[in-house]
């Protein structure tokens, strides 16, 4: 007996399309938070830590903690991390363990468990 679809192709084809608006939109909103939030802690502009080039080196350790942040506090993988820094993610995974190797020191550690919990609070909770 042939069975048949409730669905048409064109509303699989709608159904993905808006699956990815929702990625897309979900990634702005966290490279915002981000943003906002690394360049207010470090003392550096949202420009700067998007910046194409790697800058001094506060901006660049802002970018590599920004890079850290939505690696761990997203769940986001080094390729999508990269993707949103316009980086290669061999970039973002030697940001994060460089980040994560400088959390021995008590007064940065508090500065990222802030930042988390700040980029944390700010991302609405997944549906």
């Amino acid at each position: 007996m042939l069975q048949l679809s409730s669905k048409f192709p064109a509303q699989d084809t709608l159904e993905a399309n808006q699956r990815q608006v929702n990625i897309s939109l979900t990634m702005a909103h966290h490279r915002a938070v981000l943003e906002h939030s690394v360049a207010s802690a470090f003392g550096v502009s949202r420009e700067e830590l998007l910046a194409p080039t790697r800058r001094q080196a506060p901006i660049a350790f802002a970018r590599q903690v920004a890079m850290y942040l939505a690696h761990v506090g997203y769940s986001m993988t080094f390729t999508q991390v990269g993707a949103m820094f316009s980086r290669d993610r061999t970039t973002v995974a030697h940001a994060c363990s460089l980040v994560e190797d400088m959390r021995d020191d008590d007064a940065l550690d508090m500065t990222l468990s802030a930042l988390e919990k700040a980029i944390r609070a700010a991302t609405p909770a997944a549906a």
